[in-house]
Order: structure tokens, then sequence, then C-alpha cells
């Protein structure tokens, strides 16, 4: 949690310690780096305007030395310009302040079980394996390379066997919080999935009434 107002910093590593996360603290970019080379860190939090280096700079630093980790900047900075920096630098979501506790957490989570989802690469049940460097799904010798979305959605419902996801949270990891698409891309590639393993008995994606969509594995 890069944040240099203390009282704001504690509060959100307060809030997202009761949501099961653990939070080291920085109160500015300088100080992130130092706990950067002596701690595992597995997703930062940047606020932008700091003291010494601000959260632009950082992020830059971040996304050069460790390309992989996800970042989500938070800030009271929010005009059209202040967010195509942002993502210029590199940040991979972007909030602004004053944030809502619960969304803020949904969106953690989400970058979270993206970056896991690109770090496993593969995973399989039974005679079926997803392999996410050649966007292939194989079946006793038999292979089938898809469209990376479609991939993706797939790799994400069957990673998580049995979760409901929401219309909102398969958007924001598949297509990015920042996408144009809207229900009507999800619906579509659920279809093409369902239609592509017809006669895959294996697994399904099966709709929650006014909810989403989850994975379910029959092997």
């Amino acid at each position: 949690m890069v944040e240099d107002n203390a009282n704001t910093r504690k509060l959100m590593c307060a809030f997202l310690g009761r949501s099961g996360f653990e939070t080291l603290e920085a109160e500015d970019g300088l100080a992130a780096l130092r706990v950067m080379d002596t701690e595992h860190i597995d997703l930062a939090v940047v606020d932008v305007m700091m003291p010494r280096m601000d959260g632009y700079e950082l992020t830059e630093r971040l996304r050069q030395n460790w390309p992989a980790m996800p970042i989500l900047m938070v800030t009271a900075k929010q005009t059209p310009a202040d967010k195509r920096q942002g993502f210029v630098a590199g940040t991979d979501d972007y909030m602004v302040k004053p944030v809502d506790e619960e969304e803020m957490i949904w969106r953690i989570r989400a970058l979270l079980r993206r970056a896991q989802i690109a770090h496993d690469h593969q995973f399989g049940l039974g005679p079926v394996t997803l392999d996410y460097n050649t966007l292939t799904v194989s079946r006793s010798g038999e292979e089938r390379v898809l469209p990376q979305k479609e991939f993706q959605l797939l790799f994400l419902l069957l990673s998580r066997p049995g979760v409901i996801f929401t219309r909102m949270q398969l958007m924001g990891e598949i297509w990015g919080v920042e996408s144009d698409s809207d229900d009507h891309t999800l619906n579509t590639h659920v279809s093409r999935l369902r239609n592509r393993f017809r006669d895959w008995p294996e697994f399904d994606i099966q709709a929650v009434r006014g909810l989403g969509y989850r994975g379910v594995w029959r092997v």
C-alpha cells in the first residue's frame, strides 16, 4: 500500500486485512522500492500524488522490474488525461478517491486472479488440458486452438469450478474495466464456447439466473 497520507494508508490496510490480505505500507515511491527489494509482493496499490517519487514514476519502475505484478492506481486525479497517464505508465486498473471498499476488494481479487491464471499457464482435469501459452484445449490427442478471449474466459471459469462469476466480474477480468464491450459480447463468447465443446462431456459452462456463469467439471 503506497500512500503518503498515513491515516488513509492505515485505513486501507485495515479493511484489506479484514478481507484476508496481508499488507505492507510505504509512504512514497522510494520507500515502496525498498520494500520490493526485500519482500515478495503479489500486488501494489499506488497513490499518485506523493513526495520524492510520484505514482506515475513508481508504476513505470515497477513495470520495468516486476513486469507481471498487478498494479492498482488509487488517486483523486480523475480526468481522462490523468487516467491515460496512469495506464501509459503501466497500471492495470485505476480507481478514483474516495474509493468504495467493496469495489476495491473486488478489483484487487480480479487482478490477482488474472495474474494467477497467467502464472499457472496450464492446468487440467482427467483427459482435458488447457494450455495458456498456446491457447489450446486438448483431450486424448485431440487439440483445439481458441481465440484469445474465448480461451481466457474458459480458463477462468474452469480454473475455479463451481464459483459463480457475475457478468460484471467476467467483463472486468477478461475485457478490462476500460473496455467498451458489453453483455452481448460476453453472451456471444459463452455461446461460441458451448458450440465448440458441445460434444465434450467433461465440462460445461452453466448460466446462473440473475447472476452470471460458472464452470463445471464432470470428470
